[in-house]
Parts: structure tokens; sequence; C-alpha cells
């Protein structure tokens, strides 16, 4: 974390700004805006009026909050309120402005999981119904580059009847469906998603941008009289007539307004025996299959009539009965299970008793998994080859679909081995690294330790080479989880959480309820000072917060103040200390909860700080030292513990240089970042002192020759002797 002297957030920002992304929210009618497609949604954002914005960050929407927090100047402008919550369910419930008043506001959060956090506030919010337009902007992240469980938003839309948008993935698209939504969302009284998988976030194009409209009430005209309406608390009796009105008016006004402005497309095609009904997000997917398959130019323009869904709940029967008339099969392009778009397209079509289509989808599709472009070019292909429409070529098909597999099957035998695997990780120095070098020689001491685990980086020590953690239930749940397990096992448990996870969940579902029913169990909170998983934004214990980012709450002081009694504060990099603070954690006579606070900040972030500041020193002729460690060839045994006690990335192995050694030996590459993590496991495990630390003096002075000079002589010296 940061001492005295340690240059601050202004120092940080100067290496990590998006002044150039902000410049372009900026941007007016007639102007073109180029970039991402989840910047293109900030601007929208602003384009529509917006009087506030909340959000918890996650990958793949972090970046419009990062953004947005750079751009208080703009929002101050335009009287716009911008907040980084404590967790998704805080964002949802800031939606709550728009239940009352015809303040538009817009939350973001990454989906399923942050959409689990926000499901009390969302049934609320829905139920209640909104006046304001009211927009949640879910990061989908489901698929083979996934970092969390695999579910579907579908289920959380209609469970909780929010109306649910699925743009196609290019920026006119996302940002008419932004635009849209509010006004659909006002027209039909109810809160929307819109679905943003992690392609369209990062997807580039342009659009013609618009104005930034100033919101009708906002901080610089606020809202004067309070509106009170009973009905809109969601209490008996007016919880059920919240639900009948659901159904009964504010469903039609939804469907309505979705047909008259036309937000789903319909694009045909001269092969009129079939057709493609899909999610809006899988459009590309789609149409680069067709393309392959020579059924489509590389304008986009069809061969096979195409139904998007840039709204995927509520559907539209009459558009569906019109689309499905006449033709001999539909393929239903439907990413994920349960199969809802799939399943209620054959309920619309047999109430409307039309048996004409074939409805195929989850029978050459995947029931689960992402919808690859390999995958969606196969399914679409065994479409075709089941249902032979007219003017096909099968030939071709089969050609195409049998060059994917002749091409898998060439890079096999060029590869000779299987394309091995790639797991995420810790990054080199991170400070977490070092505690759980510290829990693994602890475990071997204590004869296995039942570890609950939490969601951060902190979750990638469950992988080699530590393999600590045995369950992982969400993000500050950590504590939580240990509950039941702690007096049914026969040694303390050890909960991991970091500090995010502490402020997200972790302090009332955790720490509190363990204090307030005395466990005895083990709490080790990493630390560093940011949610370093999402991109390293602030939270409440983050270090040098400016006055505009918050006031800092310090972890300890608020354990303290919840009454723990056995609290200690380690340095992460000191194996041997966070290892001797776990053995006392775990052996004391104390009862109740013990804490320890492993103390290291982000190494990503402290890089970022410290690279500016370094490369000003240099530019200006000062001293910089960096500190490397490296690896005694003549010494190392090549046991290769220090790997499987640190498994940093920047030790690897080498081929001896010693011809009478065969066995390869340890060595440290040029990605080590000096934290001094190898050379701690070694001394604290008891190793080799093969590992030696290295000063790499840039502009020295005077004095540094002359030592270097007398060094330099004495190895000289003995080296002579030998």
């Amino acid at each position: 974390m940061s001492g005295p002297g340690t240059p601050g957030r202004r120092q940080r920002d100067m290496e990590r700004s998006f002044k150039a992304e902000v410049a372009k929210l900026r941007l007016g009618a007639g102007n073109t805006f180029t970039g991402e497609g989840i910047l293109a949604v900030t601007k929208a954002l602003l384009q529509s009026g917006v009087s506030y914005v909340g959000g918890y960050q996650g990958a793949p929407v972090s970046h419009l909050m990062d953004v947005l927090a750079d751009a208080r100047e703009l929002l101050d402008e335009l009287g716009v309120h911008f907040e980084s919550c404590a967790n998704e369910a805080g964002a949802c419930a800031m939606l709550g402005a728009s239940i009352n008043y015809p303040l538009r506001g817009a939350a973001t959060w990454k989906s399923v999981v942050g959409t689990n956090v926000a499901s009390d506030a969302l049934s609320n919010l829905s139920s209640a119904g909104v006046v304001g337009g009211a927009m949640i902007v879910i990061g989908e992240d489901y698929g083979e580059g996934a970092s969390i469980i695999q579910e579907r938003s579908h289920s959380f839309a209609q469970k909780s009847q929010v109306w649910l948008l699925d743009p196609r993935p290019n920026l006119p698209s996302i940002v008419r469906m932004v635009e849209q939504g509010f006004a659909l969302s006002e027209a039909s009284n109810t809160p929307v998603m819109l679905e943003l998988r992690i392609r369209a976030c990062h997807v580039h194009g342009s659009f013609e941008t618009k104005d930034n409209v100033a919101p009708k009430y906002s901080r610089r005209n606020p809202v004067q009289k309070p509106v009170f309406s009973l009905e809109r608390i969601p209490l008996p009796p007016h919880n059920y007539t919240q639900e009948k009105h659901k159904i009964e008016v504010r469903l039609p006004e939804a469907l309505k307004f979705i047909q008259r402005e036309q937000l789903n497309e319909f694009f045909p095609g001269d092969l009129s025996q079939v057709g493609i009904v899909l999610q809006g997000g899988m459009y590309n997917t789609t149409i680069r299959a067709l393309q392959q398959l020579g059924l489509a130019d590389a304008w986009g323009e069809s061969r096979i009539p195409l139904y998007v869904l840039n709204v995927t709940y509520p559907l539209v029967n009459e558009e569906i009965t019109r689309f499905c008339s006449g033709k001999r099969a539909v393929l239903v392009v439907e990413e994920g299970q349960p199969a809802h778009i799939e399943e209620a397209i054959n309920s619309i079509l047999r109430r409307a008793d039309i048996n004409d289509p074939h409805v195929v989808g989850k029978d050459v599709l995947p029931v689960a998994g992402e919808y690859t472009g390999e995958v969606v070019l196969k399914g679409v292909g065994d479409f075709l080859k089941l249902i032979m429409p007219d003017g096909v070529d099968l030939k071709a098909v089969d050609a195409v679909l049998g060059g994917v597999e002749q091409a898998k099957k060439r890079a096999a035998e060029l590869l000779g081995v299987p394309v091995p695997t790639r797991p995420p990780g810790f990054c080199v120095g991170c400070p977490e690294r070092p505690v759980f070098t510290a829990l693994k020689l602890i475990e071997k001491e204590l004869g296995g330790i039942h570890i609950s685990s939490d969601i951060g980086c902190h979750t990638f020590s469950t992988l080699p080479p530590f393999n600590l953690g045995n369950t992982v239930l969400g993000y500050g749940l950590s504590l939580a989880a240990a509950s039941a397990m702690g007096p049914n096992f026969g040694k303390r448990i050890i909960t991991v959480m970091g500090d995010g996870g502490f402020w997200h969940q972790g302090l009332t579902t955790g720490v509190a309820n363990a204090v307030f029913r005395n466990d005895d169990g083990v709490l080790v909170i990493m630390q560093n000072g940011y949610t370093s998983a999402t991109g390293t934004q602030n939270i409440a214990s983050s270090p040098d917060l400016s006055p505009e980012e918050g006031s800092g709450i310090s972890i300890e002081n608020t354990l303290r103040g919840l009454g723990v009694k056995w609290l200690e504060r380690v340095a992460n990099y000191q194996v041997a200390d966070v290892a001797d603070a776990l053995r006392r954690a775990m052996t004391t006579e104390q009862k109740g909860l013990k804490v320890i606070i492993a103390d290291g900040e982000c190494m990503l972030e402290r890089t970022r700080r410290e690279r500016p500041v370094k490369a000003q020193q240099l530019a200006s002729g000062e001293r910089v030292v960096r500190t490397r460690f490296g690896i005694d060839d003549d010494v190392c045994t090549g046991d290769r513990a220090c790997i499987r006690l640190s498994g940093c990335p920047s030790l690897t192995i080498k081929d001896s240089p010693d011809p009478l050694r065969t066995e390869p030996v340890t060595t440290v590459n040029s990605g080590c970042v000096g934290c001094g993590l190898c050379g701690e496991a070694a001394h604290a495990a008891g190793l080799c002192p093969s590992f030696h630390r290295i000063e790499v003096i840039q502009n020295p002075s005077g004095w540094d020759r002359f030592v270097h000079g007398i060094r330099q002589g004495v190895i000289g010296m003995f080296g002579g002797a030998k």
C-alpha cells in the first residue's frame, strides 16, 4: 500500500488515463464517433438525457465505468450524477429514482453473477415499475472466454418481466437500441436490460453522433416536490395488482412499441423455403457462416431470409407467425440453455395453428456452450443438409464443412501434440502469490487445511501449483461459505477474501455474522488496494483517494469496530512472517474470528504508478535502482521446489552450462519485477541457497562506480586464484 512519499492517485492517472475516450463523449451532431461498442453505449447514454448512471465494475463492461469516472467534468456540465456502487444490488437499487420521477437512469454490471446479486432489487424494481426510463447494461460473460458460471440473463428477464434487448453487434444498432430502450422503458413503465456479449463490447466501428442532452431533472435542476404512490410499493394488496398490471398493461404496451418502432429486423432472401431466427447478438457470427457457405455476400446480403431479434424478450407473436408462415423449416440460432426462444416459437406457432415450418435449433446446434464461428458454421450447414432446400448446392456445403475438418486435422499433424491449455494465473510479482506460498508451507505442517475461497485474483490459488481452495460460492461469500464447515471439521477453517470482496458483501454477510456467532475460523484478507481483477478500480480502502473519489475507510478500523479481537497485519512478500502469522492463528487458544490482513499493493497498479516516475528520473539523469533476482547455475540442484512453491511465470528452466549435468537448471527470465518471492520462498522453506539479489543501477553516481570497481577487483582476484 502507499506510504509516506509514495506518489498518489494523480501520478497513477498519468499512466492510466481515458482522456481520448472522454474527448469522444463531447462530439456533437453531425460528427462521427469511431471506437469500441461499450464506448458507443457510453456516448448513447449521454445523448439520451440520463440523469444518473451507477454500476459495479466487471468484464466486459468495466470500460464504461472507467471512462465515466474520468469524465466527471463533462458529467458536471450536464448535471449527470455518476456513482461507482458498493455492489450490483446497490447499482440496481439506484434505479429506484426512476420509480416515481421522470428521471432517466442507467446501471451496469457483469452478468449473470452480478444479476444474481442484484436480483432482490431487480424484482422489486420491475414489480413497482418506472416512470422515467431505466436501463441496465448487462455484460454477458458467457462462453469459452468467460470467467464465471455459465448461465443466461434471459432467464432473469423472463422471471422478473424485464424487457431484454440484444442488439446486432455494430455501433449504429447498439446506439439505436440504447436510445430506443429508454423510450421503450417509458412507454411500458418497465425497466429494460441491454445485453452485450464480450465481442459486442469490443467490436469497433463508427456512427454519426448527436448532441448530448442535459436531463430535464438533475442536480442542476432538481425535483422540488416528493411524489408518493402507494400503488408502487410492493406490499399486499398492491403487489398482486402490480403483477396483473405487468401482463395486462405493460406487456401489451411494450409489444406495440416494439412493432411500431421496428426494433426487430427482417432481412429478405430468395431461398424462401427456409429462414433463420436469431438473437441480435449472434448476427455477425451467423452472417459470417452464411458467407463461408456462399449464401451471403461481403456486404451481408443473405440468400436465406433472416429475422433478427434485437429484442429477445418479449417476443412479438405476430412477427414470428408472419416470418415463419409458408416456410418448410426455420433454424433458431439461440446461444445457451434453456432454449427459451426456440420453445417459445414452437408454442407461438402451435397456438396460431401454423404447422408448416419445422423448427430446428438445438437439433443441429449445441444445447449449451458458446456459439463460435465454427459452431454456427457447422450448425447452419447441418440444417441445410437436413432440410435440403431448393437452390442450395449441398455438395458445396459438404466441401466447406469438410475443409474445416481437414484444416483442423492438418493443424494437429503439424503441431504433433495437442495445443496445451493456458489457464489464467497470477501476474508476475503479484503480492497474493507469497501468501499462498506460505499457506502451502503451513498446509504441509498441519496435515491439510480446508480453505474457503472467494472470487477475485486470489481464486487462481485453486490452480496449479498451489491447488489451494475447496469451495467458491460467490464474491465476498467465502466466510459465509465456511460457516457450516467450521464446526464439522477437525481443525480451524481458513477463509481467503480480497479487499474488493470485503467491501462488496464480505463485511455484512461474512465478518459481521462470524463475529456475532463467535466463529473460531481464520480469515485472510488480501489488501492489494483495488478491485484488481476488473481493472484496478478504486474501493473504499484504496490508497490516496482524491476528494472527488471519496473518503477512505480503513479495513483494520472497520474490523475492530465490529469487535474483531485477534487481528494481525503482515507484509505479503515476507513469506516467513506470513507463515508465522498463519501458524499463530491456527494454533492460538484464543477463540473467535482471527483475521490476518495481507498487505501488498497490486503489482500492475504499482508498476503503472512507478514507471512514469522512473522514466522521468532517468531522463533528468537521476540515479535509479532496479532490483532483479537470479539463480546461480553452479549451485542450483534442479529440484524445482522454488517453482512448485511460487508458480511465478518468470521462473523457468534452461540447459545447464555444465556439460557433465544432463538435467536443466532453473533460471529467472527477463520478466522478473524484483518482488523477491523466489528467494523468500527458498529461505522460508529451507531450500538451496542458489538465489541471489541483483541491483541494476542506472545513472550511477561516482561512489557507485568506485564500489563497483572494488567489487570487480576482489571477484577477479578470487577468480584468478581459482
